[in-house]
């Protein structure tokens, strides 16, 4: 006789209990890794820090061109207000959306580049490298510096296994990277190309190619950038005027005028500063107070313990990406990453160099704090990028109360 299978009736689904709720409520809102938190409050600290210095650097000048005390603090402020949801927003992104999006966003950034070699290009100090839209200045080099690093972490992933022959190394990542610096170089901006050469050169460090290969690179750097400085002949006395430490009044009225100045007010500042919004020099005497001369501010109005607290937040952020970069499994965060902290710090040591006048002027503004709203929302871009990747991290361990974990597993 013929048996039938009993009819299996489908299981009821299970029912979501409010224990079960909070438990997935929790993946929501787990804790972020230390990583995330330090990069994140660094970044805004900075950012308010800036503002601050802002406020006190440009209030006379403005009210001087018959602004508002606020004006330009207000502009800055609108950028902050805009570049820092879009920093959280990007934070959520997944790795491989960047991933998906590298050659097209390194693609419309020399795009928007290219723009300053048409009508809307803007030319101020002997650099074309603005956009001038109405009343509304930007530089659309800050975007290249995030598009190369984001798109050098790809090239660089994608060859991961080839990273040991030259040519998988080089191409196209050279051949690409110098046309995206040639755009901006184009413009006269030596800093901002400076930066782009040590992206790339960040990037190869951190892919983990070998020592003779990452040689040549930084070697056609060098002389690239060389060569280019001592081609023109102000850029020529900006960088020999360093050295110039004579008594004679030709350097201070030419080339070294604001370094000295900055020198001079950060001398006055001493070890607690004059106090804020106290300074002298930013009443004429430092014509870039507020953007790319901002540390010589600092130091002037809160001293040496004021510049220290900038360096220690700066310090703090780099070691928070360091050790993403040490803790991640994926060479794309990795390299990405290294480039993105390569640009930031590199950016800071340069323009402190120029104020402590031991590089020449190089119009490279202080990161998170130099008046500029396309570099402080270029920064603050970099920075979702950096923090997308720090949620890849594994989270702090939750300790439970005692008594609820074995409920937890029943």
């Amino acid at each position: 006789m013929t048996q039938v299978a009993p009819r299996q009736t489908p299981a009821p689904e299970p029912r979501v209990d409010g224990l079960a709720a909070r438990v997935r409520l929790g993946r929501v809102f787990r804790p972020m890794s230390t990583e995330f938190a330090l990069i994140a409050s660094t970044s805004l600290l900075l950012t308010v820090f800036g503002l601050v210095m802002i406020l006190s650097a440009s209030s006379a000048n403005a009210v001087d061109q018959g602004q508002g005390p606020f004006s330009i603090v207000l502009t800055q402020a609108l950028v902050a207000a805009i570049g820092v949801p879009l920093m959280f927003l990007m934070s959520r992104f997944p790795v491989q959306f960047w991933k998906r999006t590298a050659w097209l966003v390194l693609i419309l950034a020399v795009g928007l580049q290219m723009l300053v070699y048409t009508p809307l290009g803007y030319e101020n100090d002997g650099n074309t490298n603005w956009l001038k839209i109405g009343s509304q200045v930007i530089q659309p080099s800050e975007f290249i510096k995030l598009a190369l690093a984001v798109w050098a972490g790809f090239i660089l992933w994608r060859k991961q296994e080839l990273l040991g022959r030259w040519k998988h190394v080089f191409i196209p990542l050279i051949p690409v990277g110098f046309l995206a610096i040639a755009a901006v170089l184009g413009g006269k901006d030596l800093g901002t190309s400076m930066i782009l050469f040590l992206i790339i050169l960040g990037a190869l460090f951190f892919s983990g190619v070998r020592l003779r290969i990452f040689i040549l690179p930084l070697l056609i750097s060098v002389v690239a950038v060389l060569g280019f400085a001592f081609a023109d002949e102000r850029r020529r006395s900006l960088i020999l005027g360093v050295f110039d430490h004579s008594n004679d009044t030709s350097c201070y009225l030419t080339t070294c005028y604001q370094q000295v100045h900055a020198i001079w007010g950060m001398a006055n500042g001493g070890i607690f500063g004059v106090g804020l919004g106290n300074s002298r020099e930013k009443y004429g005497w430092l014509p870039a107070a507020s953007n790319d001369y901002i540390f010589a501010i600092v130091g002037e109005e809160l001293g040496l313990i004021g510049c220290g607290l900038v360096l220690a937040l700066f310090v703090l952020f780099a070691v928070a990406v360091f050790r993403m970069i040490r803790r991640t499994n994926d060479l794309f965060v990795r390299i990405t990453a290294g480039g993105i902290v390569v640009w930031i710090l590199s950016q800071a040591l340069i323009n402190i160099g120029v104020v402590l006048r031991i590089f020449p002027v190089l119009g490279v503004p202080l990161p998170f704090m130099s008046q500029g709203g396309t570099s402080l929302l270029s920064v603050l871009l970099g920075c979702g990028v950096l923090l997308s990747f720090a949620r890849t991290l594994p989270a702090p361990a939750q300790s439970l109360p005692a008594g609820r974990s074995g409920s937890l597993g029943k």
